[in-house]
């Protein structure tokens, strides 16, 4: 491990090695850039650090990584079922699909600013949505466009008249396969000489290359269908491979090495996603570290290797992981998340859709983060995108066009290499301090933000601590500071008005070479609003720190980007505006809609936030706990409604489990909300039962729900029922939990009046 002590000596000798010249070393020895670098053994950390400072992107990296903010969709079977992941079991006709319009599909991601599209082409169900030679397990089994519909046909035609590129996820996974008695995966067949494509008689490939792979059958389904997908449907930027394994059969085994030869022979300008291109940022949240280093240790050669685990670390690239690997590699990072709650759509009522103000929050720390931002955006049943989620496209992509279409800096003095906006020109700082740059406008400016970019093709990622300076009242006054840049950091900092500036380079692993620096300013927008109620039933109103209940990134988007604001609201479900009531302390609601609206009385006065809506069951606080079937240490049973989704009943194991409550009073129910626990996966709710009394004595007919999928997306869901229960009590039993867990769990029971 390099020790903390001789950090300045490696530093120090790593600018000795590595001084003017991307390939030279000026010094003991030369080191070539390369995308990946061995580590020998016995290299000193110096030496290390040496190498890492030559590790640089390829063509095709540093391609995607320009492209910054590119989008994904998932559609499919689980669209319509409303299940995040399906069984491989579902008949094909229940991809019920009327009509497509992939053209507004584009449209909304072209207004948001991405340059890119990874379609779903088949999930983890093994549904098709592409005209296959090899299955009938797809869209040309369906109703849509009498089966001759074929969806990657319409995305690619409607991305190259937007000017869109394409990419392609297909699941490795096939649970169609898995599941047909006549599948073919896992089912143990011999590794022979086949070759790719297979032909299929009246259906000839305009693409007359051929490959003899050693593989089964399975594998040669796989790249069969991979042949299809990188030859018919135009050029192909990105293959997106996941880790995910919903069941495995047969000791089936993926023949990656056979896939990225296809890949890298008929889509030569095409990334791999989790391979040795582009890795996960370790979460689907749209949570960004505070360092993400692209220059990375692997144990194994990426160039040679077959599985790539999932890099989860906080620290991937620091110095002190260096030393453990054996290569040195450069790998970007993609940061993927939804904008809907799950990745496939559900509904456009209860399906949470983050707002705009989160969504940018999440471009500005992962592009501006040294990563990529990939958004999904899932289509509804009607082939569209609805359109809240459009809204949202469309004022993200306005944000970013009239903060980032603008560089304040234009037209400044200073140095001129990273003033041009062009990534082909850079300045090579001193290789002794101070390492810093001044930059002067003609008057002042005011900026919040600052875009600086390390020259990464040529002179890798260098920078491991920065700061940005303003002239104020005749002294600089640090206004921000981060660790490494990379491809681009975005520095956010409050209002500030100057006519100099002064970037510092405070930590560096070599001499640095900066590409680009800009300045711009945000406007800044009233906060998203949470709204929550307590035991008591009072409803507190305050600036959401997380505002999407889908994996939780844990960032203050209200912090980051917010000013000077005021709080209004409404409790019968009308749109709050600046004549409905002032928000000022908790007050008392006994269930309904709340909506509440930031608006801005600062600078921007009169500028309106994005609505804060949520529906509140009955107050809980007369509830009585009748009788449980069991509880466990910790996790007690009145805990399921006390207001307080951190804490949970939790059953001990067994086959029977249920709760009873007494609602203090009659009421006409018309549904309930399950929250699953926060942090457990133990007896979460997967099919259920619902009984109804008025005196606790006499029960109604039992209504039977399910919720599918909670182990991957443990959000609140809710059942309505179909005609309206009078009751005073409640009996709520687990006929099956997920993974079939023997035990029965609940965080936060609510009731719903008519």
């Amino acid at each position: 491990m390099i020790k903390s002590f001789c950090l300045l000596t490696c530093l120090a000798a790593a600018l000795q090695l590595s001084a003017q010249s991307p390939a030279s070393s000026s010094g003991k020895r030369s080191i070539a850039n390369a995308n990946t670098i061995a580590i020998e053994p016995g290299d000193s950390p110096e030496q290390i650090i040496a190498k890492a400072v030559h590790v640089v992107p390829t063509a095709n990296q540093y391609a995607a990584l320009k492209k910054e903010f590119i989008a994904f969709i998932h559609f499919g079977p689980n669209s319509f079922t409303r299940m995040e992941w399906g069984t491989g079991k579902e008949d094909p006709h229940i991809f019920d699909l009327k009509e497509l319009d992939t053209d507004q599909w584009c449209a909304a991601m072209k207004a948001a600013g991405m340059k890119m599209v990874i379609l779903t082409a088949k999930h983890h169900d093994g549904f098709v949505l592409w005209q296959s030679r090899y299955t009938d397990h797809g869209i040309m089994s369906t109703g849509f466009q009498k089966g001759k519909g074929d969806i990657i046909k319409d995305l690619s035609a409607s991305c190259r008249k937007s000017g869109l590129r394409l990419g392609i996820y297909l699941s490795p996974a096939d649970l169609f396969q898995i599941e047909n008695e006549k599948g073919l995966y896992g089912n143990g067949s011999s590794y022979t000489k086949r070759t790719i494509p297979r032909s299929v008689p009246g259906r000839p490939f305009a693409n007359k290359n051929t490959f003899d792979f050693v593989v089964d059958d399975y594998n040669e389904y796989f790249l069969n269908q991979l042949f299809e997908l990188l030859t018919e449907y135009g050029p192909v930027d990105e293959v997106w491979f996941d880790g995910a394994h919903p069941k495995r059969k047969g000791n089936q085994q993926y023949n990656y090495t056979a896939w990225k030869k296809l890949i890298r022979t008929l889509a030569p300008q095409a990334v791999i996603f989790g391979k040795e291109d582009i890795r996960w940022c370790g979460n689907e949240s749209g949570r960004t570290r505070t360092t993400e280093w692209n220059v990375i240790p692997y144990e194994d050669d990426p160039r040679t290797a077959i599985h790539f685990p999932d890099l989860e670390a906080e620290s991937l690239g620091s110095l002190a992981e260096l030393e453990k690997g054996k290569f040195l590699h450069y790998q970007q990072a993609e940061t993927n998340t939804s904008i809907r709650e799950g990745w496939f759509y559900r509904d456009d009522s209860l399906q949470q859709v983050r707002n705009a103000d989160d969504v940018f929050d999440i471009y500005e720390r992962s592009v501006g983060g040294n990563s990529t931002f990939l958004l999904n955006i899932p289509p509804n049943r009607n082939g569209k995108f609805s359109p809240e989620d459009v809204g949202v496209l469309k004022e993200v992509g306005e944000r970013i066009r009239v903060t980032y279409g603008t560089d304040l800096l234009a037209g400044a003095k200073g140095a001129a290499a990273v003033l041009d906006n062009s990534d082909k020109t850079f300045q090579l700082l001193p290789a002794s301090k101070p390492q810093e740059m001044v930059i002067t406008t003609a008057t002042p400016v005011t900026i919040n933000r600052l875009v600086i970019q390390e020259a990464i093709t040529s002179y890798s990622e260098r920078v491991a601590k920065h700061a940005l300076d303003a002239w104020i009242d005749n002294n600089w006054k640090e206004i921000a500071a981060a660790t490494n840049i990379g491809y681009k950091r975005i520095l956010r900092f409050p209002e500030t008005t100057s006519a100099k500036f002064r970037i510092r380079i405070l930590e560096s692993r070599a001499t640095p070479a900066i590409s680009k620096i800009s300045a711009h300013y945000y406007k800044t927008r009233p906060p998203q609003l949470g709204i929550t109620r307590n035991s008591n039933g009072l409803i507190n109103i305050s600036p959401l720190q997380q505002a999407f209940g889908w994996k939780p990134h844990g960032e203050n988007a209200a912090k980051n980007l917010a000013g000077d604001y005021e709080i209004r609201y409404t409790t019968d479900g009308s749109e709050p505006g600046s004549n409905t009531s002032l928000f000022s302390q908790p007050f008392e609601n006994n269930g309904g809609e709340i909506r509440a609206i930031a608006i801005s009385t600062g600078k921007n006065k009169g500028e309106k936030g994005a609505v804060a809506r949520r529906s509140f069951g009955l107050i809980s606080k007369n509830w009585k706990l009748v009788k449980v079937d069991s509880e466990t240490d910790k996790h007690p049973g009145n805990a399921a409604f006390d207001n307080d989704p951190k804490t949970w009943w939790l059953s001990a194991g067994g086959n029977q489990h249920f709760i009873v409550i007494d609602l203090g009073a009659g009421n006409s129910l018309s549904g309930f909300a399950y929250t699953p626990p926060v942090g457990s996966s133990k007896g979460l709710l997967e099919k259920g039962r619902l009984q109804f009394s008025d005196d606790g004595n006499t029960w109604s007919q039992p209504l039977e729900f399910s919720f599918g999928n909670l182990v991957n997306d443990p959000t609140t869901r809710r059942f309505n029922f179909p005609a309206a229960a009078n009751a005073r009590y409640v009996r709520l039993e687990c006929l099956a939990a997920a993974a079939n867990d023997d035990s029965f769990s609940i965080a936060e029971l609510e009731f719903f009046s008519q």
